[in-house]
């Protein structure tokens, strides 16, 4: 075993193997902070025009602002729990939480984790079927005119969507799935520019919405009642809207190990948060400028049909990511099961045996029967889901209520207090858990606000295919 000293030094042994006898990571700032970028920049960006309008100018900047500032934070105390005090990886996110907390504390870390990546896969379905079938009806539109009546079913896309899942899922592991993220990092700077730009062009002209310093109109625009559950609603979309510490942990264990990973993990985070901040900033503020207190959930399906060529290329861009974002989310949970079968049945050659094969285009590649299997059936089933709950995207709010105060704040700042010894009732002691608190309560706020919309969107749901 090498010592962690020779780790830190850039192991000048120059074997393929890292100080925990795995193979020896590559990864570096480019490619973490692509990971990051791939996992918070969704297509969600596109929807904060409208998180704005619920709250107004004022808020809605503070809000932004505040959480890039508090997702940041607690990214970098996480990053400092990747090595345990004696210089030991912890690979995953539930290995940090065993080293520091432990307890009962691992499994309540796991639910929470999983739970949010199985989420958050079966939402990416949905929303790239969305985004293909505004291809379909902007071309429609365009060919037989406003007017008509352009509506088509998502099931085939969902279907289509899932089948390209299936064969990228046999990718191995996270460790090769950097040009994937590179590539989707293009993708989301892509669509958000030409959304920025479209909603710029509409500020030109003149013809823009009503905006103000508190958003929508209570007795005008929206009733009493809605405009505090819709604000409850747009605080939490903007706070999930940064949370990528779930994956944080497992995107850290990419990185080779000179220079130190929580080094270079901090800077990839500054990087993810400052860009994607900046983008968000333009998208929310341009579109409330441009569509005012009526900004719609999705400018590019839900209004912009011309020039359709650009739209149907903003589109595909939204899908190409959204196919990488999905196995940034699905190769953890691939690997935790996975890892799990190998210690339970060591001996199996279906589990642990694998197969050199030639596959056209790619070459020689190890082929796992249990991987594929395996594999092939969670997408199976996350495309199964969302054809029965095309409405799950009303619960991805309620999924990142639940996932972001233990994953993005709770955790990581308890770690923090337990790694650095902080003495109880001291002034940085008590800071720390104000912050926890108030989180805590803006959690909880979200998701009755995501409740209330969600049974909404079932009721509305029922009603349009009663």
């Amino acid at each position: 075993m090498k010592s962690f000293d020779t780790v830190e030094s850039g192991d000048a042994t120059g074997n393929n193997f890292d100080d925990d006898g795995r193979e020896k990571r590559t990864g570096t700032l480019m490619t973490a902070s692509a990971h990051i970028i791939t996992a918070v920049v969704g297509s969600g960006v596109l929807s904060l025009a409208w998180a704005i309008a619920q709250l107004g100018w004022v808020a809605g900047i503070v809000i932004l602002v505040t959480f890039a500032v508090i997702n940041y934070y607690t990214s970098t105390m996480l990053a400092d729990c990747y090595r345990s005090d004696t210089g030991t990886r912890n690979c995953t996110y539930m290995d940090v939480v065993r080293a520091y907390l432990g307890g009962r504390k691992v499994q309540l870390c796991g639910l929470a984790q999983y739970g949010c990546f199985i989420g958050v896969t079966i939402g990416y379905t949905i929303t790239a079927s969305i985004s293909l079938v505004a291809i379909g009806k902007a071309n429609c539109f365009h060919d037989k005119g406003h007017g008509e009546k352009c509506s088509m079913p998502n099931y085939p896309f969902m279907a289509v969507f899932g089948i390209v899942e299936i064969i990228l899922s046999q990718i191995p592991s996270f460790h090769k799935l950097s040009f994937l993220s590179i590539i989707a990092t293009v993708m989301s700077f892509s669509y958000a520019s030409i959304g920025i730009g479209l909603a710029m062009a509409v500020v030109a002209s003149g013809k823009v919405g009503k905006t103000g310093a508190t958003g929508t109109v209570v007795g005008v625009e929206v009733t009493a009642s809605d405009k505090i559950w819709k604000s409850f609603q747009a605080t939490g979309d903007i706070a999930f809207s940064y949370a990528y510490s779930s994956i944080l942990v497992e995107i850290q264990d990419t990185l080779r190990s000179s220079p130190p990973e929580n080094k270079v993990m901090k800077k990839a985070s500054l990087a993810g948060v400052s860009t994607t901040t900046f983008f968000y900033m333009l998208c929310g503020c341009i579109g409330y400028a441009a569509f005012g207190n009526k900004a719609p959930g999705d400018f590019l399906t839900d209004f912009f049909y011309e020039p359709y060529w650009l739209i149907d290329f903003a589109n595909a861009c939204i899908v190409l990511h959204l196919i990488a974002a999905y196995q940034v989310f699905a190769q953890p949970i691939f690997q935790f099961v996975e890892n799990k079968c190998n210690k339970a049945w060591p001996e199996s050659n279906f589990i642990t045996k694998e197969h050199s094969m030639n596959i056209l285009f790619l070459g020689k590649c190890r082929i796992s029967f249990f991987r594929l299997v395996w594999r092939t059936a969670y997408v199976i089933f996350t495309t199964v889901v969302a054809m029965i709950f095309p409405f799950f995207n009303a619960i991805l709010g309620l999924i990142g209520a639940a996932a972001f105060w233990p994953l993005t704040v709770y955790f990581p700042v308890e770690m923090h207090i337990s790694q650095r010894k902080i003495k109880k009732h001291s002034m940085r002691w008590i800071g720390l858990k104000l912050l926890v608190l108030v989180c805590l309560i803006v959690t909880l706020l979200a998701a009755i606000g995501s409740i209330v919309g969600l049974i909404k969107s079932v009721k509305a749901y029922k009603h349009f295919h009663s």
